[in-house]
């Protein structure tokens, strides 16, 4: 890591842990060019803090997950508590039919659609031989068909009012792979690639979109992340999962990226991509630093190298 990186990795650190959800309710931006805005995966984590920050902007929010009447609750007692435009509503990403049913749905009772936000998405982590290859399929349904599947079901209205904004989240790692993140990072990858694609197809329309690009923040889905298994003949699983855990002692906040979205759907902006969190620029950075055989050599040292290595340029403690 050369200098000017390590400098903005500093810059980038998070300085004194969690930043409450309090911080984001922003009273000011209620009552100018309300939106009608789905947001996928909304049960907890990314999607619930930028559906409750959508919500508190003064837009009409329709805050989806698989299975609304067992999941949400926190969401929902924010919205009845602040009496919020929010409601709830079933979709599953993986299923064309879902997906289908739930906009016909929006769509009969809003009667238009301004704004999806792609956040719903399943953790990958494995080495590639060690991975099933259900376990890819799995990624990829969730992360990347998921969101073309939504995508699909929103742009003929948006293209015919010649208006929309489409929020693709994706992950630093969209641009950068770690080991052992194969499955996450080519489904990433490929969210990433998609919404290049469509963002030149929809601008002659007037649709905007936008790649939100999260560094580590603290969401379910690291709570799910599990130790490798014990007989794995890689080290990386045992290294990420350390470099996690370590970096969530220090935790942000999902309303971080709820805010960054916020201030995408309001902004107007055309701006394409948008690394979001105290780490990410720092991570792009880092990457941008090394030439790929030099990339491709970091995953190859020693347990003792990357210990001294990470403490050295990232300022974790890890252990292995």
């Amino acid at each position: 890591m050369n200098g000017e990186t390590n400098r903005r990795w500093k810059l980038a650190r998070r300085p004194n842990g969690k930043i409450r959800e309090s911080d984001f309710i922003r009273e000011e931006f209620k009552g100018a060019n309300m939106a009608i805005a789905v947001v996928t995966g909304s049960s907890t984590g990314i999607g619930m803090a930028t559906a409750a920050t959508l919500a508190r902007a003064g837009h009409t929010v329709y805050a989806t997950m698989r299975n609304p009447k067992t999941g949400g609750e926190e969401l929902r007692a924010i919205a009845e508590r602040e009496h919020l435009p929010l409601r709830n509503a079933a979709l599953d990403v993986d299923s064309d039919e879902s997906v289908r049913n739930a906009f016909t749905n929006i769509l009969g009772e809003a009667g238009r659609i301004d704004v999806l936000v792609n956040n719903a998405g399943i953790s990958g982590v494995g080495p590639v031989e060690e991975n099933p290859i259900a376990a890819f399929r799995a990624t990829m349904e969730t992360n990347y068909f998921g969101a073309l599947r939504c995508i699909q079901a929103v742009l003929p209205g948006m293209r015919e009012r010649r208006s929309g904004c489409i929020v693709n989240v994706t992950s630093v790692t969209g641009r950068l792979s770690v080991a052992p993140q194969a499955a996450y990072s080519g489904s990433k990858f490929a969210l990433e690639a998609a919404s290049e694609s469509v963002a030149q197809e929809v601008k002659a329309f007037g649709v905007r979109v936008a790649i939100v690009e999260p560094g580590v923040i603290a969401t379910a889905i690291f709570d799910k992340l599990q130790p490798p298994p014990a007989d794995s003949k890689y080290p990386h699983g045992r290294r990420i999962y350390e470099f996690f855990k370590t970096s969530l002692e220090n935790p942000v906040s999902p309303y971080v990226v709820g805010e960054k979205i916020r201030e995408i759907v309001d902004s107007g902006t055309w701006k394409l991509r948008h690394p979001v969190g105290p780490d990410a620029e720092g991570f792009l950075a880092w990457r941008a630093s090394m030439s790929d055989e030099q990339w491709v050599e970091w995953g190859a040292l020693s347990d003792e190298q990357w210990v001294e290595y990470v403490r050295q340029n990232f300022h974790l403690n890890v252990r292995l």
